[in-house]
């Protein structure tokens, strides 16, 4: 008869099994493993990837263009619609929000007033899956749109000073400022790993002038740059050459941190032996540092890469909030910021500030992944206490 095993020899093969896929997982396993263990880590996850796939389909999520083509003139410095299924009239099992006037007169100092009208005819039903504006979405023209209304307009975020749709801007924003730092982070990339390989493999009288390189891009200060930079821009040129300047003197100006571990790590690896036997095959420079240095430490490039990701959002957003990076027509963090700083807005039009939340949570998330990564990429991380 085959002896049933007792409870601890289960415990033990389970113990043996997990040490066994301990020691035979890959870096990529071991570093997945630890960053699952890290809630807030997690959380950061996944409001990136919910913020990422927002900015990207917003053209599908979002009811309206977000640009002066798709603006509501009649409906300018507009609140919040907010869908509802009850009201004084009953209840409905499709959501709706209200129809609204807009007037003026000498009793409101010639301001616009909004005028909400809460009758059963005025109600306008939120439908899903309408047609509307049109857009390009992965190289192909679309004009369904997630939701909108059966009549008129609505505004879940509000409307702006010139009647855009708030929502449809965020979401676009979102966009436009990853799709900034992406390219500026990928600029700083390959120059980090090019300046800071060479240094760091050849070392001597070639280490030493790209460090003098590296140290005077690192004292260039950031702000007085843009704002020689901001004098010299042609008025002429369009929005998207000025989203492409500003991504790349954003990459030219970030690669130093990378390049300077880059450098370190290459220094302390250049003499280990995988290196000389590479060298005496006859390898190449360029061989060894592509292929058995730089993959040394794949994992903590990826790590400063993410952690990168939210000072170049931080960098464009400041440089648009004073004037010196995107303006509009873009739709950016930064551009939208812009609209907060009036004291009108503070009392008058609190719905300015939503777009604040959704970059406070952007840029947090990005924190809380690249820390994350940061401690699990670490080989000790499960013997520190």
């Amino acid at each position: 008869m085959t002896e049933t095993p007792t409870i601890e020899e289960t415990d033990v093969n389970v113990d043996q099994k997990a040490k066994e896929a301990y020691f035979t997982a890959g870096q990529g396993q071991l570093i997945w493993a630890r960053f699952k263990k890290q809630k807030a880590a997690m959380v950061g996850a996944g409001l990136l990837i919910v913020l990422i796939l927002s900015g990207f389909f917003a053209p599908f999520l979002t009811p309206y263009d977000p640009t002066i083509a798709g603006r509501n003139k009649d409906y300018l410095n507009g609140a919040p619609n907010v869908p509802s299924f009850c009201d004084e009239n009953g209840c409905s099992l499709r959501p709706f929000v209200y129809s609204f006037k807009r007037s003026r007169s000498i009793e409101t100092n010639f301001r616009w007033v909004t005028t909400i009208d809460t009758s059963l005819e005025a109600r306008r039903y939120v439908v899903f899956f309408p047609q509307g504006d049109e857009y390009k979405l992965l190289g192909m023209t679309f004009n369904t749109h997630l939701f909108g209304v059966d009549s008129g307009k609505i505004h879940i975020f509000g409307t702006d000073a010139t009647g855009k749709d708030i929502y449809s801007r965020t979401l676009q924003a979102i966009n436009t400022s990853l799709a900034v730092g992406t390219i500026g982070v990928f600029i700083a990339f390959v120059l980090a790993l090019i300046i800071g390989g060479i240094s760091g493999y050849y070392g001597g009288w070639i280490d030493s002038v790209l460090q003098m390189i590296t140290d005077a891009v690192r004292t260039i200060p950031t702000i007085p740059l843009f704002m020689a930079l901001a004098a010299f821009i042609p008025a002429t040129w369009s929005s998207e050459t000025r989203f492409l300047f500003i991504s790349i003197i954003l990459g030219f100006v970030g690669w130093p941190t990378l390049a300077r571990r880059v450098r370190t790590h290459l220094l302390t690896e250049r003499n280990q032996e995988y290196v000389l036997a590479a060298q005496l095959c006859g390898a190449s420079a360029g061989h060894v540092i592509r292929r058995h240095l730089l993959p040394s430490f794949t994992s903590y490039i990826i790590v400063d890469l993410i952690i990168s990701f939210p000072y170049m959002v931080l960098s464009e957003t400041a440089l648009s909030f004073i004037g010196l990076g995107l303006k509009d027509p873009v739709n950016s963090l930064g551009v939208m910021l812009q609209n907060v700083t009036s004291a009108d807005v503070l009392l008058n039009y609190q719905w300015y500030f939503i777009p604040v939340f959704f970059f406070i949570t952007l840029v947090l998330a990005f924190v809380f992944v690249g820390d994350g990564l940061r401690d699990a990429a670490d080989p000790y991380a499960d013997t520190k206490k």
